[in-house]
């Protein structure tokens, strides 16, 4: 599996980005520009009406391409325009349940392994009701990866560690995605820590990232890096640079 590979090479760079944003040309010139700045693993974004997990800068993202009439097939489409070019790339769509659930699972997932996907977060399906979307997806050798948060117990803890793909993606803070000043480093370590211990799997740890100095600590506590605001607010400004030089800030801050 190309996830688990990036995972046994290295500590991965995770990077989300909006498709779509500000239109589907900028987004296309976002991807490329991640990966050529270092990128390991790309997050794509699948715009939604609702997203309820999102912060302000990635809920503008989502507003924004929904009103152009950014559609799941559009996202799809982005993705296999990436996966054509940077085959080595893992692309991870992440979308919320409602899109799949009005699209229908079988027919979601069928467009998901057409255009390239190798994994999938729908940050609103929890665990217990996932095992239907779960084995569509695993039929056709996609991931389905799945969130913990600070206040997750052992229970939960457990259940993610059996139903998650090649790691789990840990929410650093309670409430919605943000770039942050700061992380609560010492809560972040003793919980990454018991979650590594309970479940065996690899841990990447996102929300609120969004310096070098912020991956310099996380990559000793974790096994990857999520970021997404920190990106998604310079996509928005088509700030190309800007992204090129957060990605090599972050990904020397790993090193």
């Amino acid at each position: 599996m190309l996830i688990s590979q990036k995972f046994q090479q290295k500590k991965p760079l995770i990077c989300y980005f909006m498709a779509g944003y500000p239109s589907m040309e900028d987004s296309f010139k976002t991807a490329e520009t991640l990966i050529q700045a270092g990128a390991d693993i790309l997050e794509v974004g699948v715009p939604f009406s609702d997203p309820v997990a999102d912060g302000i800068t990635i809920q503008v993202a989502h507003e924004k391409a929904v009103k152009d009439g950014i559609t799941p097939l559009h996202a799809f489409q982005l993705m296999k325009q990436i996966k054509e070019k940077y085959p080595e790339i893992p692309l991870i769509p992440m979308t919320y349940y409602n899109p799949i659930f009005v699209i229908g699972e079988e027919k979601f997932t069928d467009m998901a392994k057409e255009h390239g996907a190798d994994g999938f977060i729908v940050p609103d399906l929890p665990p217990e009701e996932a095992d239907s979307l779960k084995e569509k997806l695993e039929k056709k050798g996609i991931e389905l990866i799945f969130l913990l948060a600070p206040t997750s117990h052992t229970e939960r803890i457990k259940i993610v560690g059996e139903k998650s793909g090649s790691f789990i993606y840990y929410v650093s803070l309670t409430g919605i995605t943000g770039a942050r000043e700061t992380l609560p480093w010492e809560e972040l370590e003793k919980k990454v820590a018991k979650i590594k211990e309970l479940t065996g799997k690899k841990v990447a740890v996102g929300f609120g990232v969004s310096k070098g100095e912020h991956t310099a600590r996380l990559s000793k506590i974790a096994d990857g890096v999520i970021v997404g605001s920190a990106v998604v607010k310079l996509q928005g400004k088509r700030d190309f640079e800007g992204i090129k030089r957060l990605v090599k800030e972050l990904k020397e801050g790993m090193e």
